[in-house]
């Protein structure tokens, strides 16, 4: 066996190493990004409050041109 064939296995390793080390940072965050948008497809749907409709309520005057004052 010659020299070079030891040569050759130690660029393939290399190689590997960067390819392994390239996939590891393009693919990282996108799995991350994917485990959050699960767990947040897993939680229970946020409903809103009710709100209170009796202190809600708008003044409409029966004549469109009439305004109702606010009290001093």
């Amino acid at each position: 066996m010659s020299s070079d064939n030891g040569t050759r296995d130690h660029r393939s390793r290399r190689v590997w190493t960067v390819v392994c080390a390239v996939a590891t940072v393009v693919l990282g965050p996108a799995a991350v990004t994917a485990s959050a948008l699960d767990q947040a497809n897993k939680a229970p749907m946020h409903h809103a409050v009710k709100v209170d409709q009796t202190q809600t309520q708008a003044y409409i005057p029966a004549d469109p041109g009439r305004r109702r004052t606010a009290p001093a």
